[in-house]
């Protein structure tokens, strides 16, 4: 009779897996020790910490390290390595989603007037559209060998669709680590943020919906799906959280179930979205927005920490796994125009939407030059973003580099720029004393 286990094949198995488990081990260590130093020369530089840990994954891939000798990337992460990375990066990803989405306050929207309206639509119209002529002008250079679509409306859509980001968290560190949280010109740009972040991710939903489905009614039954999944999170799911978290209930909930169930809750969303056709992100960030901040901040504020702590502590893996997939050494002289191409297109894009706008709405030409330095932030929403249309296979490495890049490019340019034309604190006199009118917002961040 045949054993069901094959104790040779067993203990041929268990070497293997004890050298990939130790394997994965060494490389997050050696990720994690990279993402603390390198975030504490970014904050001595005066730029966020999250921003050199972003650096620092990138660093570690075939761009810098992988020009040793040796190819020293390959050796801290071999193949059988980068599967399990990609799986903690992702769930890292899950965490901080939950967190955006737990955090987005749409009073950052009360209140907010035309000038907030015309800026935030300004600011994503203009580099939507010139994404969108970039894309096709670019088309060519594509390797259509890395695309799992043909055409050009896919990647067109979505490369307009990653120039209108603003990175809401970084902006909002950045404001607050310059004491403008207070102020009208912070208070503004965080209102006009949040309403290009929910812009963005519907666009991106769009897109990916738009990819993903093969035909008319596989697109419309991708849409049903989302409409179910977000009907059932708003109408079941935050109901009975509501209900579960009651304070008038005689067993009150503790810390330990609330933590289970937004942990549970947070997976299995990702896990739907995933499953529907959408990204894994789409789901964390709904259920985020779906619980009841209010009564959870109310009984057990330490659980969203918590979940927040995990989420940071594993996306330098997920920084790393997309320094991995970029490759600056062998872009050639295209790569290079790409990148130059992608920098101008997303600077003047995201500058003069925001400016334009602010200025035909009655803001000085100072403050409009802020507000234009400020939404141009990318950050970490970007590469979520870029990560999303890597994995459908719209857009190739090189201009998956050439993102990346731009990404750093305009979230390191913010603060030095913001010196120069806004100090630390102290909002231009026109904002001060219109501090007080309608389209002011007030910011919790």
């Amino acid at each position: 009779m045949t054993p069901l286990i094959d104790p040779h094949q067993l203990s041929a198995a268990g070497p293997t897996e004890a050298a990939t488990a130790g394997g994965v081990l060494v490389a997050l260590a050696v990720i994690l020790g990279t993402a603390f130093v390198c975030g504490r020369l970014a904050v001595r530089l005066r730029q966020p910490a999250v921003m050199g840990e972003i650096v620092g994954g990138v660093a570690l891939g075939p761009s810098l390290i992988g020009l040793l000798p040796g190819r020293l990337d390959a050796v801290l992460f071999p193949p059988e390595v980068q599967p399990h990375l990609r799986v903690l990066s992702q769930l890292g990803l899950v965490f901080f989603m939950f967190i955006v989405g737990y955090r987005f306050d749409t009073a950052h929207l009360r209140g907010a007037g035309r000038r907030v309206t015309a800026v935030s639509l300004s600011s994503v119209a203009l580099p939507f559209a010139l994404g969108l002529g970039l894309a096709v002008l670019l088309q060519p250079w594509f390797d259509a060998s890395q695309l799992r679509t043909t055409g050009w409306l896919g990647p067109a859509l979505f490369l307009g669709t990653a120039m209108s980001i603003t990175a809401f968290p970084v902006l909002a560190r950045i404001i607050a680590e310059r004491g403008m949280h207070q102020d009208p010109l912070g208070t503004l740009s965080l209102a006009c943020a949040a309403l290009q972040d929910f812009l963005a991710w519907c666009a991106l939903a769009v897109v990916v919906a738009v990819v993903n489905a093969q035909s008319p009614w596989a697109l419309g039954r991708l849409a049903l799906n989302t409409v179910v999944v977000v009907l059932v999170l708003g109408c079941v799911v935050r109901p009975a959280l509501g209900w579960l978290l009651a304070p008038e209930r005689r067993r009150a909930v503790g810390g330990p179930w609330i933590h289970a169930v937004l942990v549970t809750g947070t997976v299995l969303s990702a896990w739907v979205t995933g499953e529907i056709g959408l990204d894994a992100v789409f789901g964390a960030f709904m259920f985020g927005a779906a619980v009841p901040r209010d009564r959870i901040d109310a009984l057990a504020p330490e659980v969203p920490e918590r979940i927040e702590q995990a989420g940071l502590l594993l996306l330098p893996a997920f920084f790393t796994v997309t320094g991995l997939a970029v490759d600056l050494t062998g872009i050639g002289w295209h790569g290079l125009v790409i990148v130059a191409a992608v920098l101008v297109t997303a600077c003047v894009g995201k500058f003069a939407g925001a400016a334009a706008a602010a200025r035909l709405t009655g803001s000085t030409r100072r403050e409009a030059a802020a507000l234009g330095i400020l939404l141009n932030a990318r950050g970490l929403t970007e590469l979520v973003i870029l990560n999303v249309g890597h994995r459908l296979g719209v857009i190739d490495t090189r201009m998956f580099s050439a993102m990346v890049v731009m990404a750093l490019v305009t979230t390191l340019m913010t603060g030095p720029l913001l010196r120069r034309v806004a100090p630390r604190g102290t909002p231009p006199p026109s904002l001060r004393a219109r501090s007080a009118a309608p389209e002011a917002v007030s910011s919790n961040s």
